[in-house]
């Protein structure tokens, strides 16, 4: 089983992301979730931490980081980064190389050649914008296995492409990058 860090962004989906991190311990895996600010505000991390046993972040200069470059020790811990929901910001962010929070910092200090998923979910129109495509371009040249978002009702009311996919498809396509 693999150490993961599950980096979950601002979208609705994020309550999910919780399902997912129970999922993914229960299938043997060490979790470790850091969430962005944004999405910290959507959902708490002791709920990652009650459902993984393991300490969960959103700010790196917190005073109860857990040490000086939380970072760098998350970036080095991890055999595989989960990015599960990625809003458009997020997804952005990454695709330029920007460190401006825990989630994409632990990103940028993730050693070359591990493993690394995306999973994109945001509203159909978001999706469908040119800018997040390249993005979504970019993140696959730099070598990130993007999972495609899933189809149908969005809670933002807007049928379409766009919604995070099942926690158990997103454990699956974990457990096929564990194994390569």
């Amino acid at each position: 089983m693999a150490r993961i860090v599950l980096g979950a962004g601002a979208s609705v989906a994020v309550y999910k992301a919780c399902d997912l991190a129970s999922k993914l311990a229960q299938a043997g895996h060490q979790v470790r979730a850091v969430l962005t600010p944004r999405a910290a505000k959507l959902v708490s991390p002791q709920l990652f931490e009650a459902v993984t046993g393991e300490p969960a972040g959103v700010d790196e200069f917190a005073p109860q980081r857990r040490g000086a470059m939380d970072h760098i020790e998350l970036a080095t811990w991890a055999e595989l980064l989960l990015i599960a929901p990625c809003s458009a910001g997020l997804l952005s962010r990454l695709a330029l190389g920007l460190a401006d929070d825990l989630v994409t910092t632990v990103a940028m200090a993730l050693p070359a050649g591990r493993p690394k998923l995306v999973c994109p979910a945001m509203n159909p129109h978001m999706l469908d914008n040119p800018a997040l495509r390249r993005h979504l371009a970019t993140l696959a040249g730099d070598g990130w296995r993007v999972l495609e978002p899933g189809s149908g009702h969005m809670a933002c009311g807007v049928e379409g492409k766009g919604r995070l996919p099942e926690p158990a498809e997103i454990v699956r396509a974990v457990a096929e990058l564990v194994r390569s």
